[in-house]
This record gives structure tokens, C-alpha cells and sequence, in this order.
């Protein structure tokens, strides 16, 4: 599959078939993901795939309801970005995390898979950052779904591109 084309049809998807995503294939889209652009090589991603334990004491960190959210996926990962103190460098390090995340569903649906870019506020929480391990420097970026699809999603109108954009001189 081509870029564009990946880019083109790359859709959010809810639905899973239940096995997850083979380890191997995994750590491939993760090897994928250090290629993404970062200022001053910075590499600031954190990628931590997510357990049945640790998937356990996320949901008890959560409010009622979100098991049947964060178990739409057999796969999930939390990518986070770490943190320098320096305000300016650390916006940079986390448009590079979302850089690292895209690579990262874009190598998923170039392999057949489906994906989701949540970011649930549990994740936002001191529980929900102590059951995934986020240390205090690093700042939640997302929670990546993974597996096989159910269904594909029907595109959704967008914008054309001169609808946003503006040539100055």
C-alpha cells in the first residue's frame, strides 16, 4: 500500500475481532514509530502495551462503563511523551509522540489492521497514570486500539484542503 492511499482510506475503527495483535507485529509498528520526525533527535516517546493485569487496574482506575470502552481492542497501547522542564522543547516532543502515533496506525492498516487514537480521561488521572506505570516527566499523548477489524467504516466528509488553507505572500 502505498502513502497516500494509507492515508486516504486509514479509518477509526470500534469494532475487534477478539485475538490480539501477534507480539511480533506489534514491536514492528513500534519500530516504525522511531522514525517519525523530532527535533534534536530527541526520541521522547514512551510506548507501553498493555497487559490483562495492568488492563484490570486501568478499568478499576476508571468510572463505571469504561471496561466496555477500553476493551473494544485485544491490543491496546498507551504512548506517552517525555518531558524536559524546557516548555518549548517539551511541545515539540509531544507533536513528535503524535508523529510516532500516526506511524504507528498507518503501519497497522498498511498490515490489515484496524486502529483507534483515543485519549480517555482515566488516562488523565493519577490512578489511571499509576495502573499504565506514567512517570511524572511524561505527558499522555494516547491510547492506541489494535486488531483485526469488524466491519469497515464508511468515510466521513472532509473539508477540501482550500477551506483551511491560506497562501501568504
Amino acid at each position: 500500500m502505498d502513502v497516500e492511499t494509507a492515508i486516504r482510506t486509514r479509518r477509526t475503527h470500534k469494532a475487534y475481532e477478539p485475538d490480539p495483535v501477534p507480539r511480533e507485529v506489534v514491536e514492528e509498528l513500534l519500530e516504525l514509530a522511531r522514525w517519525a520526525p523530532n527535533h534534536h533527535l530527541t526520541q521522547p516517546w514512551r510506548f507501553r502495551v498493555i497487559g490483562p493485569e495492568t488492563l484490570k487496574h486501568l478499568v478499576a482506575a476508571g468510572k463505571e462503563g469504561e471496561e466496555q470502552k477500553l476493551g473494544r481492542a485485544p491490543t491496546l497501547i498507551v504512548a506517552s511523551a517525555r518531558q524536559s522542564g524546557d516548555a518549548h522543547q517539551d511541545a515539540e516532543d509531544v507533536q513528535a509522540t503524535c508523529c510516532a502515533v500516526y506511524a504507528v496506525l498507518l503501519g497497522a492498516h498498511a498490515r490489515g489492521l484496524a486502529s483507534y487514537w483515543r485519549t480517555p480521561k482515566v488516562l488523565q488521572t493519577l490512578a489511571g497514570r499509576a495502573a499504565v506505570g506514567l512517570e511524572d516527566d511524561e505527558q499522555f499523548v494516547g491510547l492506541i486500539h489494535l486488531g483485526r477489524p469488524v466491519g469497515d467504516p464508511a468515510p466521513k466528509p472532509r473539508e477540501p484542503a482550500e477551506a483551511y488553507t491560506e497562501f501568504l505572500a
